[in-house]
């Protein structure tokens, strides 16, 4: 393990979600943390003291997904509604949407040029699109099952995908055939990626392992048996160097992977948690679970200059690169459940500046690619899946010209006043049903004119041709 003085801590910790998170992922350029749930929201949250947070309106069922684009300039999110949804990530998240499966998507991937977007689905399909014309690519059927998780290699040559058909797949982007499988005869993988250096892939699994297999040689490098229930999520430090877990027993584990060896356990959710990931630079994690909290933790533990080993990994990018001393192969055969003991951090959520844990919140409704930027107030069931019937209500003011926008919702999860009470559903489901039927009318419309264009222009022909053998009969006689 690389010399550092502390340990990871607790910073702060973000209520404003009302179920289960399911996916966080920080910007590229580390100010800001996206976080998807169960609540069918998206929230957008900014690291500095009373920053509002954003919270993005328009998925109809549970988003499971949620991810920046490398530039930062997008987020995309996928949903059991079965779309997948790119935001633009300010105030006014405009947005649009693509149907992108016949079932629930579970997980969405940037290419690390952000050329292309990888989405999985319990479709038993992964599919590709163009992000630059959003347009579809192709699928990669293999798979007899669900499909959980699908991820770019690196270089964007391989994907890497699992599914409760207990395989995991190395798919490649070029030739778009599967080239290699792991199986497994236990459990199922629920998530699985890349290392830095896209040689290795680390997999979570539901009977409870975390496993790292190097690609090249189809070898398990290491296999490791540290939580009592299935595991989640995991994410690898920008170093290469060390992973960390979630896991349903309501732990965060820290893996030491130079030792291979588990090194800190992490204690500050009150459930399952669900998804962990570290910050592009390394110095924060973030993680999510069953608690409907959020919690930012600072790294501590590595002083290693990131960017020195990216220098290092750089060349490493391919298949016939030799390997060399930052490939994760235990420096030691030890297993490691070795007698070196773990360190516990056990928090108990006891962060100094509590003021900062609900920011003031701003939500963003976006019906169909048209957005509004609004003050509304939310009254949502406290639990289960099912949350895609909600009440909305939206305030008169617009935020450009609104002085209230900035108060009381400081506490996310206080009950509306008397003068915000929510519109009957019926009312809402009848406007939603009136948005699709104009939806449904433009389109017609457009086809319509398409059609017509082709026939004004199959009939131009047709006349052209008319007159073309008209002249050439007179010309004979």
């Amino acid at each position: 393990m690389a010399s550092a003085p502390e340990d990871p801590v607790l910073e702060r910790y973000f209520k404003g979600h009302k179920a289960a998170i399911t996916s966080v992922d920080f910007s590229p350029n580390g100010k800001q943390l996206a976080t998807a749930s169960w609540d069918t929201f998206l929230m957008l949250w900014n690291f500095k003291p009373q920053a509002r947070a954003f919270r993005y309106v328009g998925h109809k069922d549970v988003i499971t997904s949620v991810q920046f684009s490398p530039l930062g300039n997008l987020l995309a999110s996928a949903s059991r509604d079965r779309t997948v949804r790119l935001w633009i990530p300010d105030k006014r998240g405009k947005s649009s949407e693509f149907k992108a499966h016949t079932a629930p998507v579970r997980s969405v991937d940037f290419s690390a040029d952000g050329q292309f977007l990888a989405t999985a689905s319990e479709d038993k399909s992964i599919k590709v699109w163009n992000m630059y014309r959003q347009r579809f690519l192709y699928s990669l059927y293999r798979h007899t099952h669900w499909v959980r998780c699908a991820k770019f290699s690196p270089d964007g040559r391989l994907i890497v995908s699992c599914s409760e058909d207990k395989t995991i797949k190395i798919w490649d982007t070029t030739s778009k055939q599967c080239v290699n499988n792991f199986s497994d005869s236990i459990g199922f993988a629920n998530f699985v990626d890349f290392n830095p250096n896209g040689t290795c892939i680390a997999s979570a699994g539901s009977d409870h392992t975390v496993k790292i297999w190097d690609i090249r040689v189809n070898k398990l490098l290491q296999h490791y048996q540290v939580h009592n229930c299935g595991v989640n999520c995991v994410s690898f430090h920008p170093s290469g160097n060390y992973l960390i877990t979630a896991s349903s027993d309501g732990t965060l584990k820290i893996l030491d992977l130079l030792e291979g060896r588990l090194i800190y356990t992490l204690q500050g959710h009150t459930g399952p948690v669900f998804t962990v990931s570290f910050s592009k630079g390394g110095e924060l994690f973030s993680s999510g679970g069953a608690d409907a909290q959020v919690l930012l933790w600072r790294t501590n533990f590595d002083e290693l200059n990131c960017k020195d080993v990216f220098k290092k990994s750089l060349k490493r990018l391919h298949f016939d690169s030799p390997p060399h001393l930052l490939d994760i192969y235990p420096r030691t055969p030890h297993p490691h459940e070795g007698k070196i003991e773990t360190v516990e951090i056990n928090p108990k959520l006891e962060v100094i500046d509590l003021q900062t844990s609900t920011p003031p919140v701003v939500d963003v409704l976006s019906f169909d690619s048209t957005t509004t930027t609004e003050t509304t107030v939310r009254t949502l069931p406290d639990k289960g899946e099912e949350m895609c019937g909600y009440f909305m209500n939206p305030s008169l003011m617009s935020s450009e010209s609104s002085p209230t926008l900035k108060k009381k919702t400081d506490d996310v999860s206080d009950l509306p006043s008397e003068s915000q009470r929510s519109i009957p559903l019926a009312v809402t489901e009848a406007l939603e049903h009136i948005m699709e039927q104009l939806n449904v009318l433009t389109e017609t419309v457009s086809i319509l004119e398409q059609r017509l264009t082709l026939t004004e222009d199959k009939l131009k022909d047709c006349l052209e041709n008319q007159q073309k053998l008209c002249n050439a009969i007179q010309q004979k006689s």
